[in-house]
């Protein structure tokens, strides 16, 4: 009984340390990571990337709307032996 309230109490203080230590540590980083994102430099770069992935983007939009124009002229129209929509009997459910 004596050891298992001494390991309990270990674990505890083990804890309570612990917790405090992970904590101390995640302001930290939190702080550091502040400081980086307000540096002038880095939100210089991240507005030039930014400038970027729209022209990146506005050029894939304007190849993807050639390429569709493309191919819709490249599909063969329907051809004269199949049937055409309006000679298919309609069915009706029920």
């Amino acid at each position: 009984m004596k050891s298992r309230m001494m390991f309990m109490a270990g674990a505890a203080l083990g804890y309570v340390l612990g917790t405090k230590a992970g904590r101390e540590r995640y302001e930290q980083i939190k702080r550091l990571s502040r400081q980086v994102s307000e540096n002038p430099n880095v939100q210089e770069a991240a507005g030039m990337l930014r400038a970027k992935g729209g022209e990146f983007a506005g050029a894939a939009r304007g190849k993807a709307g050639e390429m569709a124009s493309t191919a819709k002229e490249k599909v063969p129209q329907q051809k004269s032996g199949r049937h055409q929509a309006e000679d298919e009997p309609k069915v009706y459910p029920g």
